[in-house]
């Protein structure tokens, strides 16, 4: 069905062709495949791969940079908080504090987040005590936790999706920019490349400053592709190399099969920003469908063993 999610769409195909039963279940997030005597589940974009461990540690943000830090993968911190609605014999008294000792030791500005989630959903970034509180606020507001890292520079963000150690799909993503004619200001050029959804992030002055001619502005500091971003293969070389190498570390410190690895480039070095056990691919499918098919069809090989013809 046009509808679904590109991951039921592909796990329909992989078992029309392999005579696996198929049923999904209303709002399309739990999948059982059956055939024969066996039966086997999808749930949400996890394909059911990953030992449990392995799944709780990489959809839980902090732990994941725990172990990471423990396994001398170089990785971006990330401080847990929990909810004060869960009680101070819970949470804690200091627990402000200790975010607004965060801040002042990253005067660059803090990222605060959920401790779990994907897609860049309920991210800010905070520079001030006022819009720390308002980012814990609405995190808060839908989440038991929260995680908060230094803010840094991302030079370049880079997703690596693995099976069993080995990279299926590299991918960057490159943020909506635009380039300044000298002429027109952030503002005319972002609306006239049709980027108007991401004019929230400036301010006033920044958007109605004219653009120097050749000078390229990036219209945000996120690189989510619900944020605009567009994937892009990246080919073989160097850089994809090193991505590669830093994704397989950080999955076999984890011990997870079947992930996407995100990676960044900060002052020149890569570092692994987190970790997903659900491998979601909805974006990149409308670029790269039988790539991403293939990626699903071999992880559900890995799923179905030789019980599969």
């Amino acid at each position: 069905m046009a509808s679904e999610r590109v991951f039921v769409q592909a796990i329909r195909r992989y078992c029309a062709r392999h005579n696996v039963t198929v049923d999904v279940r209303p709002g399309g997030w739990l999948v059982a495949m059956r055939r024969g005597a066996k039966c086997h589940f999808a749930f949400g974009y996890d394909i059911g791969l990953n030992s449990a461990i392995a799944h709780r540690l990489a959809n839980d943000k902090s732990a994941t940079a725990e172990v990471l830090a423990l396994a001398g993968v170089p990785c971006i911190a990330h401080h847990l908080f929990l909810n004060p609605k869960m009680g101070v014999h819970v949470v804690g008294s200091t627990w402000r504090e200790a975010m607004l000792a965060l801040l002042v030791q990253n005067p660059q500005g803090v990222v605060v987040k959920p401790n779990e989630g994907t897609s860049g959903r309920y991210v800010f970034k905070a520079t001030s005590r006022d819009e720390l509180d308002h980012a814990v606020g609405e995190v808060f507001s839908s989440s038991l936790g929260l995680v908060i890292s230094p803010y840094v520079a991302i030079e370049e963000e880079v997703r690596v999706i693995l099976l069993d150690q080995t990279p299926m799909i590299v991918y960057s993503k490159k943020r909506p920019l635009v380039v300044g004619d000298g002429v027109h200001s952030l503002r005319e050029l972002a609306r006239a490349a049709g980027h108007d959804g991401r004019l929230g992030e400036c301010d006033a002055q920044t958007l109605d400053a004219v653009v120097p001619s050749g000078e390229r502005r990036v219209l945000t500091w996120r690189h989510n592709l619900d944020a605009g971003a567009q994937p892009v293969l990246v080919e073989d070389g160097a850089a994809q190399a090193a991505c590669v190498k830093l994704a397989i570390d950080a999955a076999s410190a984890i011990g997870i099969a079947f992930a996407s690895i995100d990676v960044i480039r900060v002052d020149g070095a890569w570092q692994v920003l987190e970790i997903n056990s659900g491998v979601m691919m909805e974006a990149l499918a409308k670029l790269y469908p039988e790539l991403v098919q293939a990626t699903y069809d071999a992880a559900l090989d890995r799923v179905f063993g030789e019980t599969v013809c």
